[in-house]
């Protein structure tokens, strides 16, 4: 199993919530076994520039990539690059899982 775990700012708090619903969309993608999108609750002391957190769990690499060669994934791409600010992606392989 693969985690796919995305930070993201946003540039102005006011699109906090839009990009939140636009980032959403990504559940709907069927190569992601679970996906979920969250807001970051700021307690941690020594890190505050994360707003968002995209939570992805995949079978594979395959099914990562079919997410990230998927429309929805292009179209929201597209709608949240203008809005965000930092993008920080990581991917981490679960043994056993």
């Amino acid at each position: 199993m693969l985690r796919h775990i995305v930070f993201f700012s946003v540039k102005n708090p006011a699109d906090t919530e839009r990009v939140q619903e636009l980032l959403s969309q990504l559940a709907t993608i069927p190569a992601a076994q679970h996906l979920e999108v969250r807001r970051n609750i700021r307690r941690d002391q020594h890190s505050s520039e994360v707003d968002l957190v995209v939570y992805g769990e995949f079978e594979d690499e395959a099914a990562l990539q079919a997410y990230k060669a998927h429309p929805t994934y292009a179209e929201t791409t597209q709608l949240v690059r203008p809005l965000r600010d930092i993008r920080i992606a990581a991917d981490v392989s679960v043994e056993g899982s």
